[in-house]
């Protein structure tokens, strides 16, 4: 159940039931030659929704746009000031909150967003202590990134051995192939598998990874795969969302 396909009563009625949400968050920007702009946001969306559909949560809006500096050399590439994502996920919680909502539960599909995350759910615990103080409901806030999990981290091992990587990967373009089928593009790699390794700012890794790739070979995607990793996750990630929501 997605809350921007609800009414207002159909939340209401939910709220005597549940006090939990799944919360998208990924981000638009480059990823590699033959992976989608909108890659994160897509992943962390479609694995919110079949973690709602596995357990009757709603899943709220996605935020699409991440903390993405570092992809700016990269048309197309869009992002958020880490300040500014921390402010819009704070208005996010606290806009859910004042209608009975207390156990968020934030699906993310983006690396780069992980530390602004973070950083939110503590300007969400203190400003719901400073407006009402010992009084304030005990607000939860949890983060999983939908890669990091013993399943899918098998089934990536098991489909792309080395390729990998850490950006552009070969699992996240087949999520995308399998959720979008009528967008999946195809490109030459060269190298076959890209250069890892870090970098510093936006023009920095442009120089380094001039393909917008690191570490991987996303040719490899396949749609099929894609349904595999779907529903590796969305296992996993439901296990995780149903102890969260009702523990002590």
């Amino acid at each position: 159940m997605q809350l921007h396909l609800c009414t207002w009563a159909e939340v209401e009625a939910y709220l005597k039931t549940s006090k939990g949400i799944v919360m998208p968050i990924g981000s638009t920007e480059q990823h590699g030659p033959n992976g989608l702009v909108g890659t994160d946001a897509i992943c962390a969306e479609v694995v919110a929704k079949a973690v709602g559909e596995a357990t009757g949560a709603l899943v709220g809006p996605t935020i699409a746009v991440g903390m993405a500096v570092h992809h700016m050399e990269f048309p197309g590439s869009m992002t958020l000031r880490p300040s500014t994502l921390i402010a819009v996920i704070q208005d996010y919680v606290l806009s859910l909150a004042e209608h009975g909502f207390e156990r968020f539960f934030f699906v993310n599909g983006h690396g780069g967003n992980i530390a602004s995350i973070r950083a939110a759910f503590y300007e969400v615990y203190a400003a719901n202590r400073a407006q009402k103080g010992s009084n304030a409901p005990e607000l939860r806030c949890a983060l999983v990134n939908w890669w990091e999990n013993e399943a899918v981290g098998r089934l990536s091992r098991e489909l792309y051995a080395g390729a990998e990587g850490s950006h552009a990967t070969p699992s996240e373009v087949a999520l995308t192939q399998h959720a979008y089928p009528e967008a999946i593009k195809t490109a030459s790699m060269s190298p076959q598998v890209a250069p890892s390794g870090g970098f510093h700012d936006a023009r920095d890794f442009r120089r380094r990874y001039p393909d917008g790739r690191i570490g991987s070979d996303p040719s490899l995607a396949r749609p099929e795969h894609g349904k595999r990793l779907l529903d590796a996750a969305a296992a996993a990630i439901a296990d995780q969302y149903q102890k969260f929501v009702v523990e002590a």
